[in-house]
C-alpha cells in the first residue's frame, strides 16, 4: 500500500493561487461582472480629469434639461449636469463598498479564527460578541450613528458600515476553523514547531480565501445598498456625491412628481448594473471555490 508523504498531510491539496487564477479567467461570470466593474471606474475617472472644476458648480448648466446633445444625461433642478455627476458618485459609492468590505472581512476573520482556533475563553468571550452584533439590527444603528455624525464623509460613512459588517463571516470563519484545527495536517504542522499564530496564517487561512473573497463582494454589495438607503433618508456624505445621494436629491427636488425621469433613472440603473456586475463576479468565485459548480462555471 502506497504511503502518504508527510508534506501532503501537512499541507492538503488546495488550489494554487494561479490555479485559481486561471479558472477565474475562464470563468464567464467572473470576467463579465469583472469587465463591467472596471468599465464604470475608469470611465467615470478618466471622464473626471476632463471635467472643468466650474462644470460641477451649481447653475453651470440650464436646469431640468432632458438627455440631448449637450448634456448627455440631461441635467438637475440645480443646473448640475448628471453625467458629470456620475464621475464622482461612481468611484465614491464603490470607495464606500470597499473600505466598508474589506474592514468587515479583515475584522471577521481575524475575530474568526482566533475564537475557532484558540477555543476555551477566548472562544466563549469572542462568540458572546459575535451573539450580541447578530442579534442586533445594524440599520437602526447605523441610522441613528449617522444622524448624529451629519455631515460624514465617504471614508467615514464606509468605516460606520464596515464596524457592522464583520459578525456573519466571523460566525462563519470560527466554524471552519473549528473543522481544520482537527485535521491532520495541523497536528502535523505542530509536530513539526510552528506556533499558533503560524499555523493559523499558513495553515488555516489559505482554505478559507476563497470564501473570504465571495463574503468580500457580499459585504461590498450590502455596503453600497446601506450607503444608498441612508443617503435617501438624508444621513449620507453631504458634501460628496454618491449615487445614493444623487437619488437624494432627485427625490427631495420632487424629479418623480414632476417627471426629470432622467434625474433618478440614471443612478438607479447603475446601481442595478453594479450590483448585477459584483453578483456575477460572486457566482465566478463561487464556482471556482466549489469544485461541484466549477464544470458548470
Amino acid at each position: 500500500m502506497a504511503t502518504i508523504p508527510v508534506e501532503e498531510i501537512a499541507h492538503p491539496p488546495v488550489v494554487p493561487q494561479l490555479g485559481i487564477l486561471t479558472h477565474l479567467l475562464h470563468n464567464r461570470k467572473f470576467t463579465i461582472g469583472l469587465a463591467v466593474i472596471l468599465v464604470l471606474l475608469l470611465v467615470s475617472l478618466i471622464g473626471a480629469q476632463f471635467v472643468d472644476p466650474a462644470e460641477r458648480r451649481t447653475g453651470a448648466f440650464p436646469a431640468r434639461q432632458s438627455p440631448s446633445w449637450d448634456a448627455i444625461l440631461g441635467t438637475t433642478s440645480l443646473g448640475q449636469s448628471v453625467a458629470i455627476q456620475l464621475t464622482q458618485a461612481i468611484p465614491n459609492s464603490m470607495l464606500v463598498g470597499f473600505i466598508a468590505a474589506t474592514l468587515g472581512t479583515v475584522i471577521g476573520a481575524i475575530i474568526g479564527l482566533a475564537s475557532g482556533y484558540f477555543g476555551g475563553k477566548v472562544d466563549a468571550l469572542l462568540r458572546i460578541l459575535i451573539d450580541v452584533f447578530l442579534s442586533v439590527p445594524p440599520l437602526l444603528f447605523l441610522i441613528l450613528i449617522a444622524s448624529l455624525l451629519r455631515g460624514v464623509s465617504v471614508p467615514t460613512m464606509a468605516l460606520i458600515i464596515g464596524l457592522f459588517a464583520w459578525a456573519w463571516p466571523a460566525r462563519a470563519v470560527r466554524s471552519q476553523a473549528l473543522s481544520l484545527k482537527e485535521r491532520q495536517f495541523v497536528q502535523v504542522a505542530r509536530l513539526s514547531g510552528m506556533g499558533d499564530l503560524e499555523i493559523v496564517f499558513r495553515e488555516l487561512l489559505p482554505h478559507m480565501l476563497t470564501w473570504l473573497g465571495a463574503n468580500f463582494l457580499n459585504a461590498f454589495i450590502t455596503a453600497i445598498l446601506a450607503e444608498s438607503g441612508l443617503s435617501i433618508l438624508g444621513l449620507g456624505p453631504q458634501r460628496d456625491t454618491t449615487l445614493g445621494i444623487m437619488l437624494y436629491w432627485a427625490l427631495r427636488y420632487g424629479s418623480i412628481l414632476q417627471n426629470f425621469w432622467w434625474w433618478w433613472l440614471t443612478p438607479v440603473i447603475l446601481l442595478m448594473v453594479l450590483f448585477l456586475a459584483l453578483y456575477l463576479v460572486h457566482l465566478g468565485l463561487d464556482e471556482v471555490g466549489n469544485p461541484r459548480l466549477r464544470a458548470h462555471g
